[in-house]
């Protein structure tokens, strides 16, 4: 399930390993895969696609949009360290390798819909994704937190191989997920506080997580790279505009789709749930540069000045801004 703005979930259908043989590659044949693939899901009922894109020039071709993006920091243990009124709290205790497959899907499905952007995992997830990372010999930690209503959050993290200097090696997080600022505060301290390490490293945390203003130092916290999270691709427009609450002056959006001519037509947005309507649109877009918006990653303003949307009424373009951007940006945090 993918959560969207205004907390509604939509079945979602998550696409990995899509690949073509080296030797039957420029024969279309990742593109009837992918029709076929986006079609069967259609089928099947679920309203969105996401992928994470190895190459990101493929996939915009299919009606895929970048709707989330993510962060990589490195904050350094020899730094001046948190500042005193910093948030904290709560409990931090280490599983066992035998627990950590038995504890962990539970917290992060209490934790997983709390923002846009956010999906829950199924059972095979965790014994793919973390099969290796958490029961094998390569794990340094799984740690939980524990709060007045219990488990909210969790960091899983891993060390470096040796590399010159044994006691620098950069602790690295594969996966956090808290509940709130004060949660997150608490397990990045523990990590912080782990001996025997040079720095925490995590890659694809959420563009608003708040490290610099919980340091005394914020250049302790070295921002190493920025980039796409979640790819999208809306296969059911009619349904998942539905799912959003739009609610404000309303606004006329044409949307193309070239795989799902149902997609198609001019919605409006603002006036109760969006629905199909039989005029000219004010704004226009195709399937992809929706996707960008709609879980409010780039707001309508930024699209429109960039090509991505096509603007037929100027004052349309304030309206659409004031429906599809939220107070919080979207997040997922699951690789697959």
């Amino acid at each position: 399930r993918l959560a969207v703005p205004g907390g509604a979930q939509l079945p979602m259908a998550a696409v990995t390993r899509v690949g073509v043989r080296a030797d039957r590659t420029r024969r279309g044949l990742l593109t009837a895969m992918m029709h076929h693939q986006l079609r069967d899901a259609a089928e099947r009922g679920e309203v969105v696609a996401t992928l994470r894109a190895s190459q990101s020039r493929i996939y915009g071709r299919f009606g895929y949009g970048v709707a989330t993006r993510g962060r990589g920091v490195r904050v350094r243990r020899s730094g001046a360290g948190w500042r005193d009124a910093a948030p904290g709290g709560g409990t931090v205790r280490l599983l066992s390798r035998e627990d950590v497959l038995d504890v962990l899907p539970a917290v992060h499905e209490r934790l997983a819909l709390r923002r846009p952007g956010g999906m829950t995992r199924p059972p095979g997830w965790w014994s793919t994704m973390h099969g290796r990372d958490v029961a094998g010999t390569d794990v340094l930690l799984a740690a939980v937190h524990t709060g007045p209503d219990g488990d909210d959050g969790y960091a899983v993290a891993t060390l470096a191989e040796p590399r010159e200097d044994f006691e620098r090696r950069p602790l690295g997080v594969s996966d956090l997920h808290a509940a709130d600022v004060q949660v997150t505060a608490a397990l990045w301290r523990f990590l912080l506080d782990v001996d025997l390490t040079g720095a925490v490293e995590a890659h694809l945390r959420p563009l608003d997580e708040p490290l610099e203003l919980m340091l005394a130092d914020r250049r302790d916290c070295a921002v190493t790279s920025a980039g796409d999270e979640t790819w999208l691709r809306i296969l059911d427009v009619p349904g998942a505009l539905a799912a959003l609450p739009c609610a404000g002056e309303p606004v006329r959006l044409g949307v193309r789709d070239a795989l799902f001519p149902a997609n198609s037509g001019v919605y409006l947005l603002g006036d109760g749930p969006a629905r199909h309507v039989d005029a000219a649109p004010e704004l226009e877009c195709d399937v992809a540069a929706l996707a960008m918006a709609y879980l409010g990653d780039t707001p309508p303003s930024a699209l429109a000045a960039t090509g991505w949307w096509r603007v037929h009424d100027a004052d349309a373009v304030t309206r659409a801004d004031r429906l599809l951007t939220g107070g919080v940006l979207p997040w997922c945090g699951t690789y697959f």
